[in-house]
């Protein structure tokens, strides 16, 4: 098997995604343990990026993208890159890439710009496959000699989260140390299809106030829409807008539990070994065959049926019909 020194993994959006994507640095250490293992993302996704022990180092797209192309192939060039994986297609990054001259561009066949800037092709679609997005994500590592099917339960082992920082003593003083600390992420910015406030508002209704210490988070912008509806309890607090992303992973570290739609935090949870509960649409391809949580404590809830009636937008009535009565059953189940 070839020695690969320094890999680069390439993701450039959203916290989930990059989260699903994490497990490939901690297998490529596995088969090619005295490599490096670069990974270029936005700015917004360093923090979590950054948590796992398997990246050697964080290169920022959100500071390369709009500079001239010969300063980002110098900058590309500084890291004597040999193999770059596009797990994200990209065209500015692919032709990038090309003329950096890094030996070995890994990307699909399915986009049309990858036949003129990689050399090493994979024809297989996501759109239509069943396996997992953290699965899929594994195939493009088939020319590195990595061909194997990966379960979810072994993906797992591959996070290598564990460069948390330690929880500021400010909201250590917010956990119970005698309930169970749930975080209720509410909202998804419009990256996922929502369970609505109504249900978590009944949720934690019917959640035991001397068993459960209850936190909402999300933005400022996304608790200025919660609030009026879901606090006014002893037990429930709100957190939204309080803290950066690397304190918000430190606080779901330090939790017991979280429930969300299909969201960053949601994945972050799940890494972490938390006691996550995704909600999920069945419309593919957002359904949790393809996007659900995994980890050690990670669930799902899905309207177990075939449906794509919200794919022109709206609310998804597969998801209200998922009662706050289910999901309290699920989270009581496993604490």
């Amino acid at each position: 098997m070839p020695d690969y020194q320094n890999i680069l993994i390439s993701r450039t959006d959203a916290i989930g995604d990059v989260v699903l994507t994490l497990p490939l640095a901690g297998i490529i250490k596995e088969y090619f343990p005295n490599s490096k293992v670069f990974f270029l993302g936005k700015s917004y996704t360093k923090d979590i990026i950054l948590l796992s022990e398997h990246v050697d180092g964080f290169i920022n797209w959100s500071e390369l993208e709009n500079n001239p192309i010969n300063e980002q192939i110098d900058t590309i060039k500084q890291y004597y890159i040999d193999t770059i994986i596009h797990i994200f297609p990209n065209k500015s990054i692919a032709k990038i890439a090309k003329k950096a001259g890094i030996k070995n561009r890994i990307g699909t066949a399915h986009r049309t710009f990858h036949w003129n800037t990689c050399n090493k092709l994979l024809n297989f679609s996501r759109k239509n496959s069943d396996l997992h997005e953290a699965q899929l994500n594994t195939k493009l590592l088939k020319p590195l000699g990595i061909d194997r099917n990966f379960s979810l339960d072994e993906l797992v082992d591959y996070y290598g989260f564990s460069r948390v920082k330690s929880l500021d003593e400010k909201f250590i003083n917010l956990l119970s140390k005698d309930k169970f600390n749930l975080i209720l992420h509410t909202k998804s910015k419009g990256s996922a299809r929502e369970w609505g406030l109504e249900n978590f508002k009944k949720l934690i209704q019917i959640l035991p106030k001397d068993k459960y210490q209850i936190f909402l988070s999300g933005t400022e912008e996304e608790g200025q829409l919660f609030r009026k509806h879901l606090l006014g309890d002893d037990h429930v607090v709100d957190i939204s807008g309080t803290m950066n992303l690397q304190e918000f992973v430190s606080f779901i570290n330090s939790a017991d539990g979280l429930i969300a739609a299909s969201t960053g935090p949601l994945h972050i949870a799940a890494a972490l070994g938390k006691r996550a509960l995704g909600i999920y649409p069945p419309i593919r391809p957002m359904h949790p065959g393809r996007w659900k949580p995994i980890g050690k404590n990670a669930d799902y809830l899905v309207k177990e049926k075939e449906c794509s009636d919200c794919r022109l937008g709206g609310a998804c009535h597969c998801m209200l019909e998922l009662t706050p009565e289910m999901v309290a059953a699920k989270i009581q189940a496993k604490g």
